[in-house]
């Protein structure tokens, strides 16, 4: 199998790679994080009309640029590299998914509207006592004529400080309080009877809580039908926080390179020292684990529902565990001042951290590839 990549995948590389170093530099990351905002509102803005990947993957017909997972998988990957904050992953890969399967009107709008850089979505998944599974949740949807109304609570929402609207996943219950299937809502940020409760997170960047209480909402997909439209693009959201997860690791492994180059003990560069080669070498077959793995999934995302859930999970297992050990090696190379905030790569660390668990961790995908297998 040909894993090159081609001309244009080259060219959307670099031109993501030279935009994020000229406009995403570590200091001004820095500045970002401790301001009020907690994003760059500009950035976003050139990402529509700089370098137009808000619309990497939607077809050409809605203004966007005709990839793909493999294009999808470059700008993660970027993204990783430069930590950026911004809602990417929520807005163009997992909300724009679930909305090009949707194929209605309202959802073509919306899509215009992520690729002009105008709508921004977080993804209200999590709850108290819903783990990682999207279709155990007690949120409900009832619906009040020719509309729908939200009830309940959900944790930890990403990027919700920042958003225009929020993706709900919720449970249909019929007039008499019958519970039906799951499906996926959207939601206005500015909407009556929502409320939240924002701080920031350990990776920099910014969550809420959010209560639902009769909250006005549109409907995506079928009312009670929509729990395989939301894991069918939670999947290709799983996939791209892996390649986030790869460009992490990268900077990670070259900035410990880098260090043990510079840094001198008894007249020599630590990185003379045997034992820390080995350790070097480890992280990054660690790293080449996780690419392999990672570009076996992108392939296939577009396989039959088992085929395509399995090779899903089997990414973000090996991913996660790579994040976790190429991270505390990194650490520990550096000494003391790996944990300090004015270096990189504790920020690096961060974030490896977070996506270890996010969007499932890795016992929860290991036991949903234990799963796959049973039901093949």
């Amino acid at each position: 199998m040909d894993f090159n990549f081609t001309a244009e995948q080259e060219m959307l590389r670099d031109s993501v790679a030279r935009y994020f170093g000229d406009h995403y530099a570590f200091p001004q990351r820095q500045a970002v994080i401790r301001s009020e905002e907690g994003w760059q509102p500009g950035f976003w803005r050139g990402l529509a009309d700089d370098v137009g990947i808000l619309g990497a993957p939607f077809d050409e017909a809605m203004g966007g640029l005709g990839g793909g997972a493999v294009e999808t998988m470059i700008v993660m990957e970027e993204i990783g590299k430069a930590l950026v904050i911004e809602p990417y992953l929520d807005t163009v890969v997992i909300g724009g998914g679930l909305l090009r399967r949707c194929g209605t009107p309202r959802a073509s709008e919306l899509i215009g509207g992520i690729i002009a850089g105008e709508v921004r979505l977080a993804f209200a998944h999590l709850e108290p006592s819903s783990r990682f599974n999207l279709a155990g949740v007690t949120t409900s949807a009832v619906q009040d004529g020719s509309t729908w109304r939200i009830s309940g609570l959900k944790d930890a929402v990403r990027g919700a400080p920042f958003a225009t609207h929020v993706l709900v996943n919720a449970r249909v219950r019929g007039a008499s309080g019958d519970r039906a299937g799951v499906s996926a809502f959207l939601v206005a940020t500015g909407a009556t009877g929502l409320s939240s409760r924002e701080y920031p997170t350990v990776d920099g960047s910014r969550a809420a809580d959010l209560k639902f209480e009769g909250v006005s909402a549109e409907i995506l997909g079928p009312a009670g039908q929509g729990c395989d439209l939301l894991e069918a693009a939670v999947d290709e959201g799983v996939v791209a926080i892996c390649a986030e997860g790869v460009g992490v690791m990268r900077r990670l492994l070259a900035d410990t390179v880098e260090y043990t180059r510079q840094r001198r003990q008894f007249d020599a560069p630590i990185a003379a020292n045997q034992a820390l080669q080995h350790r070097m070498v480890d992280m990054y077959i660690a790293l080449e684990l996780a690419i392999s793995m990672t570009y076996m999934a992108t392939l296939k995302l577009d396989r039959p529902v088992l085929e395509r859930k399995r090779a899903v999970s089997a990414a973000k297992v090996q991913v996660g565990k790579a994040l976790r050990f190429v991270g505390q090696a990194a650490i520990q190379l550096h000494g003391g001042m790996g944990m300090t905030n004015e270096l990189a790569v504790s920020h690096y660390f961060k974030r490896a951290t977070m996506i270890e668990s996010e969007l499932g961790s890795v016992d929860h995908h290991a036991a949903r590839i234990e799963q796959c297998d049973a039901a093949a």
